[in-house]
């Protein structure tokens, strides 16, 4: 898929350019911010179809930017990029309607896939249908891994999930691992977004 618009926001200069050449090379029209007010400022930005932006930005963060873009009702996906991620963070960020969340250092293949899963899901799918998607791919889990997963949503560590479950740390990594193989899911940022689209 090519010639689509993705805005790259990211204060470290490095990081912009290479966003910009990888998108590039792969097709894409690229437009690059340092931060997200200077995005939001730029009224002759013109239409946007996906937003990679960071999440550690001076002024407004990245999640603001997302509730924000969210907020005026903008059907554009915000995909976004951190280099201290923690599932606490990723299930903030899914919440508040970033559409995936990427840890640096990230191999390209993986933004490329987000983007473009991104820039998919936009037109076809009602909510309702990626509503039942999830719902379906969560159908399998026992109580206890849905137990597990609640704490993981509601940004518990492995420690104070086995405490409220009354079992061991070993084996809440036990059902954090079915969770991850039941559902075929390659990342925990992943997971939370299927959980949250679930209505979980």
């Amino acid at each position: 898929m090519t010639g689509r618009r993705i805005l790259v926001i990211d204060d470290d200069a490095a990081m912009r350019d290479s966003l910009a050449f990888l998108l590039d090379v792969n097709g894409f029209y690229v437009a690059t911010y340092e931060t997200a007010t200077a995005f939001l400022n730029d009224v002759a930005s013109g239409p946007v179809d996906c937003i990679v932006s960071d999440i550690c930005l001076p002024a407004m963060s990245g999640l603001e930017l997302v509730r924000k873009v969210k907020a005026d009702r903008a059907d554009c996906p915000v995909l976004l990029i951190t280099g201290h991620g923690d599932v606490s963070l990723a299930v903030e960020a899914m919440k508040a309607g970033a559409v995936d969340f990427i840890e640096k250092p990230f191999e390209e293949e993986v933004l490329l896939r987000a983007i473009n899963s991104a820039l998919e899901a936009r037109p076809k799918k009602p909510a309702d249908a990626a509503k039942l998607q999830a719902e379906a791919r969560l159908a399998d889990l026992s109580s206890r891994e849905r137990d597990v997963l609640q704490g993981l949503l509601a940004g518990k560590i492995n420690k104070v999930i086995a405490h409220d479950l009354g079992i061991s740390p070993r084996t809440v990594e036990v059902y954090r691992a079915n969770l991850m193989a039941k559902t075929n899911v390659r990342s925990m940022s992943e997971l939370m977004r299927i959980a949250i689209t679930a209505g979980l």
